[in-house]
């Protein structure tokens, strides 16, 4: 089954048509409540994480930074992924929680309009982690200048809403 739910047939690409990518014609759609959920992992080591928890980084507070990107991420969206529409949003919330080794950050998008805002939080999960990465990265090379544990992972999409 693809994406339209149609049985035997391919996937549906919407931004693409005849081998030229495209922006998607919203217009007819009917504007309804949006709302997205996305997250991601940084892996660190844990004198980084602790540093991170203390405040006492090089380079300022580490979470609060991200914070700031991401929420501008989000807005720039359209910006940066060429077919995403420009769209109202009603509101964006960072957060972040620590785990075993890392670092866990979820961003909530909302919106009122057309389309969805999956892009805007996927967006605003990656810059964060991004942000924190480089705020933290003069302390994560070893003696090579490599990043032995440093990694970002599991960026997705935990849900989203449409007219509630």
């Amino acid at each position: 089954m693809n994406e339209s739910g149609k049985q035997g047939e391919g996937p549906v690409f919407t931004h693409i048509e005849n081998d030229r990518a495209q922006m998607v014609d919203i217009s007819a759609k009917t504007e309804v409540p949006r709302e997205a959920v996305a997250s991601g992992r940084i892996y660190l080591r844990g004198e980084t994480l602790r540093a991170i928890r203390e405040g006492t980084t090089v380079k300022g507070n580490v979470l609060a930074t991200a914070r700031v990107a991401a929420t501008l991420a989000v807005k720039d969206t359209p910006r940066i992924i060429p077919m995403c529409h420009p769209i109202p949003l009603g509101g964006i919330t960072i957060d972040f929680e620590e785990g075993d080794g890392y670092i866990e950050a979820t961003a909530r998008v909302k919106s009122y309009g057309r389309t969805g805002v999956e892009m805007e939080a996927l967006t605003g999960v990656s810059v964060a982690l991004l942000t924190v990465w480089d705020m933290v990265k003069s302390a994560e090379k070893d003696k090579n200048g490599q990043y032995p544990v440093t990694r970002i992972d599991a960026v997705h999409v935990v849900e989203k809403h449409k007219g509630v």
